[in-house]
């Protein structure tokens, strides 16, 4: 198994270098495929994600599509796959940091329903109580 970092990814769905990315979506077509299994962090889907909404100015829609169908690779081992997939839905529709989404994804998962945050995005999310200290 070999590690797959962000650059790697963003080479694909960026598209800004050709040839990188023809060799990219190769590898990532094998990793589909079941022929080679790779891993990468849940710090590099961050970075991902990142980097695509802020430098890239990709629409939360695209980063969305794109980031979950690179998560949903057959080969692909990465943490948090289900709650980067719920996260990715709440950037997109409430407008919302992707901090924020995953955080809000990671609470409903185990039952959580109220947060101490004075970050009032919290309060754009349907069940979730924000409560300032």
């Amino acid at each position: 198994m070999r590690f797959i970092d962000t650059n790697i990814f963003l080479r694909y769905l960026t598209n800004d270098d050709a040839e990188k990315a023809k060799k990219v979506f190769l590898l990532l077509k094998k990793v589909e495929d079941g022929k080679e299994r790779v891993a990468t962090s849940p710090l590099v889907i961050f970075e991902l994600i990142f980097t695509l909404d802020k430098f890239y100015k990709v629409s939360r829609k695209n980063i969305g599509e794109m980031t979950a169908a690179i998560i949903n690779l057959e080969g692909l081992v990465v943490e948090f796959k289900d709650t980067f997939i719920f996260a990715l839905k709440l950037f997109a529709e409430k407008n919302i940091s992707f901090a924020d989404a995953f955080n809000v994804s990671i609470m409903k998962s185990k039952g959580i329903t109220k947060i101490y945050s004075y970050d009032t995005d919290f309060d754009k999310i349907d069940k979730i109580e924000r409560i300032e200290p």
